[in-house]
């Protein structure tokens, strides 16, 4: 029955209630002034009727939304149990929710699980938190399927929201709980509605915090090269401002439309020969920053130059998504600060083999030699390296692509699950309630064959998905 359609016994109620609403009203005069207009009672009654029923209705569907849902206990025992922080999975573990929260995890024989709790055994594998992937962009799909150009200019909102439900669905699927959205590029405020479409439980997905259109500066950022009568009038992937007025009123406008975290970009290939330089002053990321940290938002932002990341990190931004040509200095000055970095290695890697170079058989091009350089100097300057891939470069679902590459680059297998756990939520300000595996912390866990400690493939064998308590794969 839907909840708007009243049981029999309720409608009984209902017609009681419109009976002892209209019986007075036939006792006075058959009209009733009203603010000088004239009404039959018979008007007057049919109106008190409605507004009964409405009530009434109302009611019911109220009393059931608030119906409690029975909570349930489940026992998850595993071969390996690693917490998010420690050294070294724990064996002979168990985890057990209910509800949506860990109530106890540790030695299977110190927990009590009520005698109606769900038992689920996992032989072979390691429970661990559910990974966080902080860098992603929802609504794009892979430059090798469509161009960004084209993904911006030719396909609709629609088309593009219907394929985020998707790429949605494969990224919680693949054992990433959480995510980053960091720009529609284009398509509005679309992951604001997919967050509360997720949140609803209208569709199933990771948890995702938003930042709407992004901040680029203007004519700075694309799609770009139209003839200048119209390159004011082409759709742009960002939100467009020059000068601290208008940074401001950006900035506060996306908060107003549902930004959790406020992204600008600091800098991009608007050079006189398209090469990368800085896009805003020190005074408007200052700016943005202030009043972004008023609202209790923090800010990311996408710099690839040293000068870009220098006015970034004095700005006071929270992180900075890629770094490709940091220097040793700038690292220090984000180490010093504890400014992540979200290497987004997997991007460029992608894009280069679209272009066609055959990864593990061509020689290391250039950019992918200098990344490797930069992302050891911050590793060696001890800034916090936080997991984000930039997947819509490359497939939704394959998102282990970008901590398999954090180990190539030369990170531990348990350093690069810390970051794709524990120290992401630290970063997204959910460090008390995601990211590990721990009493009193919500149910967002998952099961890999094998030990992903020492060999971090198993990250792309997942067995079990749960998320807020619920589970989604088995």
């Amino acid at each position: 029955m839907d909840a708007r359609t009243p049981s029999w016994s309720e409608r009984a109620s209902l017609a009681e209630s419109l009976t002892a609403i209209s019986f007075p009203l036939r006792s006075f005069s058959p009209h009733v002034t009203y603010n000088g207009h004239v009404m039959r009672v018979s008007s007057l009654t049919f109106l008190a009727a409605a507004a009964a029923a409405t009530i009434a209705s109302v009611s019911v569907a109220q009393a059931r939304s608030r119906a409690t849902v029975p909570v349930t206990s489940t026992l998850l025992v595993a071969d390996r149990v690693w917490d998010g922080v420690a050294d070294a999975p724990h064996f002979g573990w168990a985890v057990l929710v209910t509800g949506n929260k860990i109530v106890a995890a540790g030695p299977r024989s110190q927990i009590s699980a009520p005698s109606d709790a769900t038992t689920i055994n996992l032989p072979g594998t390691t429970l661990m938190p559910g990974l966080i992937d902080a860098h992603s962009h929802v609504l794009l799909h892979p430059y090798n399927e469509t161009s960004w150009n084209d993904q911006v200019l030719h396909e609709s909102l629609a088309l593009r929201t219907a394929r985020a439900v998707n790429h949605l669905k494969a990224t919680l699927m693949a054992g990433f709980t959480t995510l980053r959205d960091l720009g529609t590029e284009g398509a509005g405020y679309a992951d604001v509605g997919l967050k509360q479409a997720i949140n609803q439980g209208v569709i199933p997905g990771p948890r995702l915090f938003a930042s709407t259109r992004a901040i680029v500066a203007t004519g700075a950022y694309g799609p770009a090269g139209f003839t200048p009568e119209y390159a004011s009038d082409i759709p742009q992937g960002g939100q467009e401002a020059s000068g601290l007025d208008q940074m401001a009123q950006v900035v506060r406008d996306q908060i107003k439309h549902g930004a959790d975290w406020v992204k600008i970009y600091a800098d991009y290939r608007w050079g006189p020969n398209g090469e990368a330089e800085p896009t805003f002053t020190l005074d408007e990321l200052k700016e943005a920053v202030e009043i972004s940290n008023t609202s209790g938002r923090p800010v990311t932002v996408h710099a690839t130059t040293p000068e870009g990341m220098r006015r970034s990190i004095l700005a006071g931004v929270n992180s900075i998504e890629h770094g490709d040509n940091g220097t040793p200095e700038v690292f220090r000055m984000m180490a010093d600060r504890g400014i992540c970095l979200v290497p987004t290695l997997a991007a460029g890697d992608a894009i280069l083999q679209y272009g066609g170079w055959k990864k593990g058989v061509d020689a290391d091009p250039p950019s992918i030699v200098a990344k490797k350089k930069s992302f050891r100097a911050a590793l060696d300057a001890g800034v916090t390296i936080c997991n984000g891939s930039d997947v819509g470069v490359f497939t939704h679902g394959d998102n282990a692509r970008e901590v398999e590459m954090l180990v190539a680059y030369g990170m531990t297998p348990l350093a690069a699950l810390r970051s794709a756990t524990s120290i992401d939520a630290k970063m997204l300000r959910m460090g008390d309630k995601l990211g590990q595996v721990k009493e009193g912390y919500l149910a967002d866990l998952i099961a890999v064959k094998g030990d992903p400690t020492k060999d971090i493939s198993a990250i792309r064998n997942v067995q079990l998905v749960m998320k807020d308590g619920t589970i989604y794969k088995q």
